[in-house]
C-alpha cells in the first residue's frame, strides 16, 4: 500500500514571493514615515510656530521701544529748547537785581561807543506787580555820534534797559576851540549827559505773594 505524502502548506512571509515581500517592506517604511511625520514633524512645526509667535511679539516690543525712544528724544529736545529759552529770558528779565552785571553791561557799551562814563549811582528798587525796576543814575561825556552810539548800543544788550530823564548839555572844549580849524565842529564840542538807566527784574513767587498780601492789608 502505497503511503500518502502530504505537501506541507507554508504560511506567513515565507509563502510570499519577492514582489510581495518588497510590497510589505515598502508599506512598513511608509508607516514609519507617517509616524515620523505625525510625531516628530508635528512637534517641530509647533516649535517653529511658537518661535514665530515669539518673534512677532519681540517685533512688537521693538516697535514700542522705538516709539518710546523717539518720544523720549522729542521730549529731551523740547526740554533743551525750553532750557535755552529760559536762559535767554533770564538774560532779558532776571529774577535777581544783578547790579554788577547791569553796570558791567553799561560800561561795556560805553567803552565800545567811546563815551566816558563819568559816574554811576545805583538807586533803590521800585517794585511793581510782577517785576521790579532797578534804576541807576549815569553821567556821560562824549561827542554827538559817540553818545548816539551809546544809546543805540544800550538798546542792543540782552537785558531790558530803559533810558529815562535824559538831560543833555553841550559845552565847547576850550582846548579844541582855540584851533580855528575845529571851531564850531563836533570835534570842539563836548556833550554831557545825565540820565536814569532802568533795568528790570522779575519778582519771585514769594515776593509777588507778599506784595499782594501787603496790598490787601494782610501780614
Amino acid at each position: 500500500m502505497a503511503g500518502l505524502k502530504l505537501k506541507g502548506g507554508g504560511g506567513g512571509l515565507e509563502s510570499l514571493n519577492l514582489v510581495g515581500k518588497l510590497l510589505i517592506g515598502l508599506m512598513f517604511v511608509a508607516l514609519v514615515g507617517v509616524a515620523y511625520f505625525v510625531v516628530f514633524y508635528g512637534e517641530i512645526d509647533s516649535a517653529i510656530a511658537a518661535k514665530r509667535n515669539g518673534l512677532e511679539a519681540k517685533k512688537g516690543e521693538l516697535a514700542q521701544a522705538k516709539e518710546a525712544d523717539a518720544a523720549y528724544n522729542k521730549d529731551l529736545t523740547e526740554l533743551e529748547r525750553r532750557r535755552q529759552l529760559e536762559l535767554k529770558q533770564r538774560k532779558i528779565l532776571p529774577d535777581e537785581a544783578q547790579s554788577h552785571a547791569f553796570l558791567s553791561a553799561v560800561q561795556t557799551v560805553a567803552t565800545i561807543s567811546g563815551v566816558e562814563l563819568a559816574s554811576w549811582n545805583p538807586k533803590d528798587e521800585n517794585p511793581a506787580d510782577f517785576y521790579a525796576k532797578v534804576p541807576m543814575e549815569l553821567r556821560l561825556k562824549g561827542k554827538y555820534h559817540q553818545v548816539a552810539k551809546f544809546f543805540y548800543g544800550i538798546g542792543q544788550v540782552d537785558r531790558i534797559i530803559n533810558m529815562e530823564n535824559i538831560v543833555i548839555e553841550v559845552k565847547q572844549n576850550q582846548t579844541k576851540a582855540k584851533d580855528e580849524t575845529t571851531l564850531g565842529t563836533e570835534e570842539s564840542t563836548d556833550v554831557y549827559v545825565t540820565c536814569l538807566a532802568t533795568a528790570f527784574r522779575a519778582l519771585k513767587i514769594d515776593e509777588a505773594g507778599k506784595k499782594r498780601k501787603r496790598r490787601r492789608g494782610g501780614k
